[in-house]
């Protein structure tokens, strides 16, 4: 089974709404009920765990999901947040099942890249998509002054959805309970300091987060077309 655990949780005050980004309506759909609409129609993907305040439940039912397990209670971080949809999946999941982690703020993700992603993991301990870097890339290990330059080549940009099997990665997130959890800021992260083998994708350009103002006006631009 692939299990579907999308982060909503966040307050996207970055955004400098009334209401966090991800409950924005465009038109008459919020945001995230865009990517939900395409993990519900993804044949490989099983069931759909929401991390959410329980003040945007009803919203979110809105978008009448057969495949929707439950909610899960946001946690003081994103990773917290991610932990808590875990151990609520564990409680219907198998071990070997595996979950797949997206951000409600993506809601451009396409279901070639669910597939891809899923069978990706299938030989490994999970997958993430990336994308090249482009420009130049500099290290400045005090935010002002350039330390060095990387070869960019090497480095590559993280997306969501990142897939992997449960039973591992909820094990390696605990092990990071209860300060190191803190300091987690990507979902691939304690995968890699459990090392877990985990493998890249080719990401999505259109598979962005939207974050800033700028970022949903995009996102109203590409739907208009639509």
């Amino acid at each position: 089974m692939n299990i579907a655990l999308i982060l909503s949780g966040g307050t996207g005050n970055r955004l400098g709404a009334d209401i966090p980004k991800q409950y924005i309506k465009i038109g008459e759909r919020t945001v995230i009920s865009y990517c939900l609409e395409v993990l519900e129609n993804c044949q490989s993907i099983s069931a759909i765990q929401i991390v959410a305040d329980e003040r945007w439940h009803e919203l979110i039912s809105e978008s009448a999901l057969t495949k929707l397990k439950g909610f899960s209670r946001p946690g003081k971080t994103r990773q917290l947040s991610i932990l808590n949809g875990l151990e609520d999946i564990c409680s219907y999941a198998d071990e070997e099942d595996l979950v797949i982690i997206h951000d409600a703020a993506r809601p451009l993700i396409s279901e070639y890249l669910i597939e891809s992603v899923i069978e990706a993991a299938k030989a490994h301990d999970g997958a993430i998509p990336v994308l090249p870097m482009k420009d130049t890339v500099y290290l400045s290990e005090d935010g002002r002054r350039i330390s060095a330059l990387l070869d960019r080549k090497c480095v590559v940009a993280g997306q969501a959805p990142e897939s992997f099997r449960l039973k591992p990665y909820y094990e390696a997130n605990k092990k990071l309970l209860p300060d190191q959890i803190m300091k987690i800021n990507g979902s691939t992260e304690p995968a890699i300091l459990a090392g877990l083998d985990i493998v890249t994708i080719q990401g999505d350009e259109q598979n962005f987060k939207i974050t800033t103002k700028d970022d949903l006006v995009r996102f109203k631009e590409i739907i208009s077309r639509k």
